[in-house]
């Protein structure tokens, strides 16, 4: 039998190994992030031993205890990518999972899912299809939350799309495959968080690890790369930044930028680009935009960045027609960004060498 499993799930063994290891040598990844990793690992590979185990016995009860817990086992992986994933994701991204957690242990007995018959066969309950709307959920969300967090730049899509398409086969493929899927289904999350993972580590020379955002070195790179699309720039830089590192510590600092730059890449749109230039320096670069998209932009900023208890300057230079070179549309950005801060400063009446 150990045989048999080694033959059936070595691809599975030497891609979950490949990942440890490359998790062993990261650096860019928060400690608890790691953590939530080598569990997903460990969880992918038990899960592949269930499944061997059962569709290798012949034991009817086995049977309906194993495809319980498989069935329960899917959202909570999923679940668990999210929670590694995604920075801030709180414990209750489980809770859908537990529930359908209790509805298969019920399922053992009743078959409301789903049962083994006497002749060994699968038979569908009355709620056979709530696994799959559970999967199909968390798999929605996962996409929706990677998309939301990332530059919406095409280079960061194609691995998210990758795990779009890997997550959306475990939905489309049972009905077509029935049970042997789930043979497959372990290595196919292996492979596509391998290379979600693969890819975020390549990209690390880009990102910013604070902020999410693309960094100075991404910045001076992209605006080198055909300039004449490049028909505005936004500036912006948070106010008291300074204030709030001197007062309640730098951690409260990061948290800040952290919290100022998710309200910037919500904002962003496909042909928008964000950038973390300084401390609390942001520049955005507009390609083949109009001036009514540089406003609606800048208002989407603005309205999230409302919702905390933060604030930024901003400002924005427009290049419509191409003949401006990057140093002097940005200086018209800087400029008015300049113009906000003191305003700013002017309205709260905060005395600028604090800040």
């Amino acid at each position: 039998m150990f045989k048999e499993y080694l033959l059936q799930n070595w691809a599975l063994i030497l891609i979950l190994l490949a990942f440890a290891i490359s998790l062993a040598t990261t650096v860019f990844l928060e400690k608890r992030s790691i953590i939530r990793l080598y569990v997903l690992i460990v969880s992918i590979f038990i899960l592949s031993i269930i499944v061997y185990i059962e569709f290798s016995t012949d034991n009817v009860a086995l049977r309906n205890v194993l495809m319980a817990i498989r069935y329960s086992a899917t959202p909570f992986i999923i679940a668990l990518i999210t929670h590694a994933l995604v920075k801030k994701m709180r414990w209750f991204i489980y809770l859908p999972a537990s529930a359908l957690l209790i509805l298969d242990i019920v399922s053992i007995f009743t078959g409301i899912v789903s049962s083994i018959n006497e002749n060994n066969e699968m038979v569908r309950g009355p709620l056979w299809v709530t696994p799959y709307v559970f999967v199909g959920i968390y798999s929605v969300l996962l996409i929706f939350l990677l998309v939301r967090r990332s530059n919406k730049r095409l280079i960061e899509m194609i691995p998210i799309g990758f795990m779009a398409f890997a997550l959306g086969s475990g939905l489309v493929l049972p009905f077509i495959f029935k049970a042997d899927y789930a043979k497959v289904f372990s290595v196919s999350i292996a492979i596509a968080l391998f290379a979600y993972y693969e890819f975020s580590v390549l990209q690390l020379t880009k990102k910013d690890s604070l902020t999410g955002l693309l960094n100075r070195h991404a910045y001076f790179a992209d605006i080198s790369r055909d300039p004449k699309s490049i028909s505005a720039l936004v500036s912006i830089d948070m106010n008291g930044l300074k204030a709030i590192n001197d007062t309640e510590g730098h951690d409260a600092g990061d948290e800040a930028l952290s919290a100022l730059s998710l309200c910037f890449r919500r904002a962003l749109k496909g042909k928008e680009s964000g950038y973390r230039v300084g401390g609390d320096e942001f520049i955005i670069v507009c390609r083949r935009v109009q001036e009514e998209e540089v406003l609606a932009l800048i208002e989407r900023i603005k309205k999230n960045v409302s919702e905390t208890k933060y604030s930024c300057a901003i400002g924005y230079g427009l290049n419509l027609d191409g003949n401006k070179d990057i140093d002097e549309l940005l200086r018209e950005s800087d400029a008015m960004m300049y113009s906000d801060k003191d305003k700013y400063y002017e309205e709260t009446g905060i005395n600028r060498r604090h800040i």
